[in-house]
């Protein structure tokens, strides 16, 4: 069975001194991803010196509505720090969808035609960028790259057995400023 890859978590700022850390959860099954002996694939950001491909969950707990994670990876408070910014992936069987309706992977979205409100084709999918705030980048008509950010209010509509993603198209997001308004705001 083929397998894929999902973003799953973002490690954010040391807790404590033993090596744990917050994780910015970018999965709607937390639970499921972050099970102690669960091996997650890490993907440091640019220019880190983070050496680890993958680190395995020891233990997990909610501290208020915070995930903490201790990976046997990192064993004090500078090992964690170094881990700062790291994503974290979990590999899924390929045929697995996730439990959210309004949930998706990257593969299922990479490749779909994005369209205005008024239905006006502009572009293609061709993929995510994941970050503090996840991205679309759109591969325009005329063969630029426009990178959306991934809320209701820019993207209504995702159909993936449609083939369609609808975005809510502003000035200069997608299609570019009209002539003459490069002042406009």
């Amino acid at each position: 069975m083929e397998s894929i890859e999902v973003v799953v978590g973002r490690i954010g700022k040391p807790h404590g001194i033993r090596g744990e850390v917050t994780v910015d959860v970018r999965s709607d099954e937390p639970d499921r991803r972050f099970q102690p002996l669960a091996r997650l694939l890490a993907e440091p950001p640019r220019g880190s010196a983070f050496a680890h491909a993958t680190l395995t969950v020891r233990r997990v707990r909610w501290h208020q509505s915070t995930l903490l994670v201790a990976f046997d990876e990192l064993h004090d408070r500078d090992a964690a720090e170094s881990a700062r910014g790291v994503v974290l992936r979990a590999t899924v069987p390929a045929d697995e969808t996730p439990d959210d309706p309004d949930e998706f992977y990257d593969h299922q979205l990479e490749g779909l035609a994005a369209y205005d409100v008024d239905g006006a084709h502009l572009g293609e999918i061709a993929g995510l960028v994941h970050g503090a705030q996840d991205l679309l980048r759109v591969r325009t008509n005329d063969g630029r790259e426009a990178l959306v950010p991934f809320v209701a209010a820019l993207v209504p509509e995702v159909d993936v057995a449609g083939g369609r993603v609808v975005i809510a198209d502003r000035p200069g997001l997608v299609q570019p400023l009209p002539e003459g308004d490069e002042d406009a705001p």
